[in-house]
């Protein structure tokens, strides 16, 4: 299915997400021809820019944060033609009226049909005025033509404000018509861990609790919050990245196979792993690095965790008794996102010579490297019965040529295709949220120990701690146990 002839409306154009972003891949999809010809591209924002500024602006982001290179300017200036500005408050209801006269009008210069992709590229507080201020100006009729709501995250700061978020926005905009996004479920290699369960006959049967010993899941960053403190005083790294990012991979990793591999389907499956999650209190350690305090509009007392680990399970007959281990921090030492698939040790009856025979191990790495790895036991060169760990190791963005798509190419060109597959449906922000605010309620409630760790160290040592007390370890493979 080809995208259809549209305007997708970015409203928050002059942001960093539309520059580092939205700009690049766009273009990227234009240059490969993924585009219809009758498309554009409505800028809004509440600055006053001018055309040539917008072309510049547009034109820098690509050659600064495009992954492909070589264009040509004859490529570009076609590109640019379909772009154009409409400087808007947010808040003015008067201003509306205007963008629909003026979406009126590039709908009659590109015959795009009436058919538009409302992107807000904005702050949550922006959601429901947006979205209002749209149907109240007859822009959400979907008669005859079709509106979708692309929203970033993160939806909602707690459940209360997600479930009035939603609320607001269902009221104007079916939840088809709705594309929630996170961005890591447009990797490349997220997409690819279904395939890898389901289209590998020795994988699927192995991937249940009578085989696999334990998962972990690590989003490890080794910058800090930047120019982001304002944000990230409200979100912390329980809200900012535990709540969407790895709920999500770990519900690809950990869920039933679909009856189809239809939108719905898979989607039902995932919410079954955020509903069966479980976890105990004592099972979260939270730490903040050192220095966050003294970083740009973060308050001098705060004590908002930068580093999150915890210990969950899944409550159903796949998964009982398989610990799921997820972490995610900032100022780390390195930056990756892997997720570690260890299997339960074979006893040693077979190779008493070896006391410690290694666990097979599956490696998926969806940054930086893009890759599968895995672990598993062979016999040492020589005359001794001696096994030692071998590895097969793919890794798709290794290789001179092959560069991946970014996960906004993928995300945009399933909107304007109709295809939610990679978008979350409410009821998994919702479940998403129940398991975080249990989380998020335990610290306020309780008195639960915020420690500083050093920059450049793995965290807090009780994140250590808490698989130490069941034999385990935190594992970084290339470059070993961590």
């Amino acid at each position: 299915m080809k995208p259809e002839p549209s305007i997708l409306v970015i409203f928050g154009a002059t942001g960093d997400l539309t520059r580092r972003k939205l700009y690049p891949a766009l273009f990227n999809l234009w240059r490969e021809g993924l585009l219809p010809r009758d498309f554009a591209i409505v800028c809004v924002g509440r600055r006053d820019i001018s055309p040539s500024e917008l072309y510049r602006d547009a034109s820098d982001a690509v050659h600064n944060f495009s992954r492909r290179r070589g264009h040509s300017q004859q490529e570009l200036d076609a590109f640019l033609q379909r772009l154009s500005y409409y400087q808007l408050e947010f808040h003015d209801q008067q201003g509306y009226g205007g963008l629909k006269d003026y979406l009126d009008q590039v709908d009659g210069i590109w015959h795009t049909r009436g058919n538009r992709v409302f992107f807000l590229a904005v702050a949550p507080i922006f959601f429901s005025i947006i979205s209002r201020q749209l149907k109240d100006h007859g822009m959400t009729k979907n008669h005859d033509s079709w509106q979708r709501l692309v929203v970033e995250k993160p939806f909602g700061q707690d459940l209360a404000s997600a479930i009035s978020l939603n609320r607001d926005v269902r009221s104007i905009f079916p939840e088809e018509n709705i594309y929630r996004i996170d961005h890591y479920l447009g990797k490349e290699m997220t997409q690819n861990i279904m395939v890898i369960r389901f289209a590998n006959t020795f994988f699927e049967p192995l991937w249940n609790n009578r085989y696999v010993d334990h998962v972990q899941i690590s989003f490890a960053e080794t910058i800090g919050v930047e120019t982001r403190g304002t944000y990230y005083e409200q979100a912390g790294a329980l809200r900012d990245m535990m709540q969407n990012h790895a709920l999500q991979i770990l519900s690809l990793i950990a869920m039933e196979p679909p009856v189809a591999l239809d939108t719905e389907s898979v989607r039902d499956e995932k919410v079954k792993v955020l509903r069966s999650l479980k976890i105990l209190e004592d099972d979260v350690v939270r730490g903040q690095y050192e220095g966050y305090r003294q970083e740009d509009h973060v308050a001098p007392d705060s004590q908002t965790e930068t580093f999150v680990a915890l210990k969950a399970t899944i409550d159903n007959f796949r998964w009982a008794g398989v610990p799921f281990y997820l972490r995610t921090g900032k100022r780390l030492p390195q930056k990756y996102v892997e997720i570690v698939i260890s299997f339960k040790r074979l006893p040693g009856v077979l190779y008493f010579e070896n006391e410690d025979l290694g666990p097979n191990v599956l490696v998926i790495r969806l940054q930086p490297e893009e890759g599968v790895y895995l672990q598993f036991n062979a016999k040492r060169p020589g005359t001794a019965s001696m096994i030692q760990p071998v590895s097969m190791d793919f890794c798709q963005n290794c290789h001179n040529g092959l560069n991946s798509p970014e996960a906004y190419e993928r995300l945009l060109y399933d909107v304007m295709r109709g295809d939610s597959t990679l978008f979350t449906r409410w009821d998994e922000v919702e479940h998403s949220w129940r398991f975080v605010e249990k989380i998020a309620r335990w610290w306020e409630e309780g008195d639960h120990p915020l420690p500083v760790y050093a920059p450049n160290t793995w965290g807090p040592p009780a994140s250590h701690a808490l698989l130490q007390a069941d034999g385990r370890s935190w594992l970084r493979f290339m470059t070993g146990e961590v």
